[in-house]
């Protein structure tokens, strides 16, 4: 079935004739966050008639995210950031190719490298006049050691490049629609959302590099004299930024979910390959399911609290089903790879929106939206060509078979709470 993202809380009647007010909520995830992002938001676009990204009434983005938040809300539409970052057949000045988030930091390293020799000083000294010193003396060394292996300035200088471009801005107090990208105060902790009132001057550029800065790869960003890193560290999605705007619907996207092995047997009958065991996989397979169900579980609570907090907003979740492996073990740095991963998350959200429609479409009804059946129906429906057909038609049928089933649990879910 479906992963169960699910719509949240009743929303006040729109009984007034003025258009819903709608927001966007982005995620991080690197790269592969992108990637996801964007082939879902086209699978959105096209099957949500009443819904066009670009004219939301706000937009929240976290670490990547926050990169596919700015661009629509300077106009730029998934197809384009499709082809922008996944097919790479914009124009020069829209390209965004994944190799920019993977330059070395060279300029932390020779930072780095040019304190060596006072702390080797200072580390002789504690070993040969104090006793018990050795750790205190690695103490000492380890601030030698860069704060990031890559470097952000080739992906800020890109960005402000595509904002400057005629029609667009690098300057969030120009954009008609609001922008807020979050990033985390290092030396505080505190959330840093730029784009408010107070955090508006800062170029939409160099507080999206601060957004993505994710402590160990990419050393922080320094703004206004303070470090700034990856947003995610405080929270996942950052929601609440538009929730406090009184929006009357809003769209969330979360690209990292812990992936569930105990069950990818049945993704395997629909084609898709199978991992037995993650232990098998060594450190960065345990690290990165580590990651992933630390930051999927806070995002989980969060989700829980906004239906207590703001029970006037319908919110409606989008994130890959736990189940996928595609998603899991994605290479996202060959072009290859990239198109058939954009075109693997468009599909499963289509398949989402099938699974769901009993319940999302009263919900969407609500402000306006439909979904567009015959669309979503319509399996001849690609995003970058051709599209990997399941193996048999048993296969086909079981994964028709689960998306009706998982419709129809949903909806008796509803009406039997």
């Amino acid at each position: 079935m479906s992963n169960p993202s699910s719509g949240l809380g009743p929303n006040r009647a729109s009984a007034s004739s003025a258009p819903p007010r709608i927001g966007l909520a982005l995620a991080g995830g690197g790269p592969l966050g992108a990637i996801y992002e964007i082939g879902a938001l086209c699978a959105l676009q096209e099957s949500l008639d009443g819904v066009d990204f670009n004219e939301a009434a706000a937009f929240v983005g976290v670490s990547a995210g926050g990169f596919i938040a700015a661009g629509l809300a300077n106009g730029m539409t998934p197809r384009q950031l499709c082809s922008a970052f996944i097919e790479n057949d914009s124009p020069d000045e829209d390209l965004i190719r994944p190799s920019l988030f993977v330059r070395p930091a060279w300029d932390e390293y020779v930072r780095r490298i040019a304190l060596l020799p006072g702390l080797l000083a200072q580390a002789s000294l504690r070993v040969l006049f104090k006793r018990r010193a050795l750790l205190s003396a690695m103490e000492v060394l380890g601030r030698a050691l860069p704060t990031g292996v890559f470097s952000h300035a080739p992906l800020e200088a890109q960005m402000r490049r595509v904002f400057s471009a005629p029609g667009r801005s690098n300057d969030f107090r120009r954009l008609e629609r609001k922008l807020v990208l979050v990033a985390t105060d290092l030396d505080s902790g505190e959330a840093a959302p730029f784009g408010l009132p107070g955090w508006d001057h800062v170029p939409i550029s160099q507080a999206a590099a601060a957004s993505a800065a994710l402590p160990g790869l990419f050393p922080p960003v320094q703004i206004d004299g303070r470090w700034y890193v990856d947003g995610a560290l405080k929270k996942t999605l950052h929601a609440s930024v538009l929730l406090d705007m009184g929006l009357d619907l809003l769209f969330c996207l979360n690209p990292l979910v812990p992936f569930d092995a105990s069950h990818s047997h049945q993704h395997q009958v629909l084609g898709d390959p199978a991992i037995p065991r993650l232990v098998s996989g060594g450190l960065p397979v345990v690290l990165s399911q580590t990651f992933r169900s630390l930051i999927h579980s806070r995002m989980e609570l969060g989700m829980k609290g906004y239906e207590h907090s703001h029970p006037g907003t319908d919110i409606v979740l989008f994130e890959p089903d736990q189940r996928d492996p595609e998603m899991f073990l994605a290479n996202t740095f060959g072009y290859a790879q990239r198109r058939a991963l954009a075109e693997h998350a468009y599909q499963k959200t289509r398949a989402d929106l099938r699974s769901r429609r009993s319940t999302l479409a009263p919900m969407l009804a609500r402000h306006g939206v439909r979904l567009n059946d015959a669309l979503l129906d319509d399996s001849r429906r690609t995003l970058v060509g051709r599209k990997r057909r399941l193996r048999t038609r048993s296969a086909r049928t079981l994964q028709r078979l689960n998306e009706v089933l998982n419709d129809l649990e949903l909806t008796l879910a509803r009406h039997g709470a």
